[in-house]
């Protein structure tokens, strides 16, 4: 008889590819930016939405990435934004509790009174407001989670889309879930 070993090979983790909003803080210089939509570009990865702003510090900026993918591909992402020398912080806040907000101008035709009626109503329901009016169409302005602001757009879809724009997802951590993570730390 042999003496052969029969190696038992585990199989591998499903990979699931879902949404990750990645926060990074960066020294807000000259090219930062570029530098960081090469980095996705140059690996296939495909950003979802991107936002960028100053910080209360002057000399700081705060981007929000949200990206798809498995948790390995994020992992590679956020050891990469790291290795960025303006880089400061790179944090996946998925799964921490977290305030996740979006803006969405959208223009809407409308065709005669009922169609404006309806529209009002539906403005009125999401919280949203009308920030401008013509002859034939409303301009409405609406904040919200991403759910909030889809939903709002399937809706009004059949009244018509004349055009619309969308800043892309702006999050941050809860406060609680911050106080929680502090007190981890000190443990």
């Amino acid at each position: 008889m042999s003496d052969i070993k029969v190696l038992k090979v585990r199989p591998e983790p499903e990979k699931v590819i879902r949404k990750h909003i990645i926060t990074v803080k960066v020294q807000h210089n000259f090219g930062v930016l570029a530098r960081i939509t090469g980095l996705f570009a140059g690996r296939g990865y495909n950003i979802e939405s991107l936002t960028v702003g100053r910080t209360h510090e002057p000399d700081i900026a705060r981007i929000t990435i949200v990206v798809e993918g498995d948790e390995r591909v994020i992992e590679q992402i956020i050891k990469q934004l790291r290795r960025l020398i303006e880089t400061l912080k790179v944090k996946d806040i998925t799964d921490l509790p977290h305030i996740e907000r979006e803006l969405a101008l959208i223009k809407i035709y409308t065709a005669d009174d009922r169609t404006r009626d309806e529209i009002m109503r539906l403005v009125s329901i999401f919280r949203a407001k009308v920030v401008d009016v013509s002859t034939d169409s409303y301009t409405v302005e609406i904040t919200g989670d991403n759910e909030k602001i889809e939903a709002f757009i399937n809706l009004i879809k059949p009244f018509g889309v004349k055009e619309m724009a969308r800043t892309g997802t702006l999050a941050m951590v809860r406060e609680s879930a911050n106080i929680k993570m502090e007190k981890g730390d000190k443990e």
